[in-house]
């Protein structure tokens, strides 16, 4: 929402720049350098005091780029009414007015993509589900990964839930195997909270679904009989 707002800001401020653009308005340089210039300070302060907690959390990170943006705005005032003052020329509030769209737009955006990826569950984009996978089969004592899915409820909490096949009988579930993979996808992909459900035989209805290769073999035949066809 925080991120949403921005745009939506940052769409208001181009509307109303365009518009001064085509109709200027007088514009009192000193009142706007004076008011614009004790909101910078302010904003810039708080942008400040937020940075080192920003990197690591989504939320933080939100009001990080809120503050700074609006501080960029502020900004943007203090140098329009400063140019205002020296030439009169009216034109430089809407001009510097898109720069600030710009830079706001530039924060906010991804910002809101990566919300809107917590929001629907997405693989987190720097995992490869199938790499994941790849890498759990390729454990020994491991036969395939299914019903794999990867997501975050905040970029810093990665969680992981999978069935696995194991080789063997139930000597080969054993809790050396289990701690096996989850070291290593911990060490490999970040991933600390994980739920693995392990067994020696396909529980699905249609065994088919407990080797995703050959589901997508399946698919990939089908699709060239239908070429030929």
């Amino acid at each position: 929402m925080n991120s949403f707002i921005l745009l939506l800001t940052a769409l208001g401020i181009a509307l109303v720049g365009f518009k001064r653009l085509l109709q200027p308005v007088p514009v009192d340089g000193g009142w706007v350098m004076a008011i614009a210039a004790l909101s910078f300070a302010a904003n810039l302060s708080i942008a400040l005091l937020l940075q080192r907690g920003a990197k690591d959390d989504l939320n933080i990170r939100s009001a990080f780029w809120h503050m700074l943006g609006d501080a960029w705005v502020s900004l943007g005032v203090v140098i329009s009414g400063g140019a205002i003052l020296l030439t009169g020329w009216t034109i430089f509030d809407p001009l510097i007015s898109l720069l600030v769209v710009a830079a706001i737009a530039k924060g906010a955006w991804p910002l809101f993509k990566e919300s809107l990826d917590v929001l629907l569950e997405s693989t987190p984009p720097k995992i490869s589900a199938s790499h994941v996978a790849a890498t759990i089969e390729a454990i020994p004592g491991v036969k395939n990964v299914h019903d794999l899915h990867i997501w975050a409820v905040e970029p810093r909490l990665i969680m992981m839930t999978c069935h696995i096949l194991v080789d063997g009988d139930d000597s080969a579930m054993t809790n050396d195997l289990l701690q096996t993979i989850r070291t290593r996808v911990s060490t490999d992909f970040g991933i600390k909270h994980m739920t693995i459900q392990m067994g020696t035989d396909c529980c699905h209805h249609d065994e088919i679904h407990c080797d995703l290769t050959t589901l997508a073999q399946q698919h990939q035949d089908e699709g060239l009989v239908h070429v030929h066809h």
